[in-house]
């Protein structure tokens, strides 16, 4: 009977895990995407301003390559 129980409370933990996974999975809203051009748009008039060097260049490619 502990076995049971004990086979029963890990499948619900592991349940639980997986739809919380699932849940944090969304689609971007149209809000969220506004809000990224948005600031794409603000990004790109500072660099019209104020040209970046290439380090700066390169920290954005790995910024870009590891999601940041």
């Amino acid at each position: 009977m502990a076995r049971l129980t004990r086979k029963s409370i890990g499948m619900s933990l592991l349940t639980l895990l997986v739809a919380t996974f699932l849940v944090g999975c969304e689609p971007k809203g149209p809000a969220e995407q506004a809000g990224e051009n948005l600031d794409k748009a603000g990004k790109n008039l500072k660099d019209a301003v104020d040209p970046r060097g290439p380090a700066e260049k390169l920290g954005d490619k790995v910024d870009k390559a590891t999601g940041n």
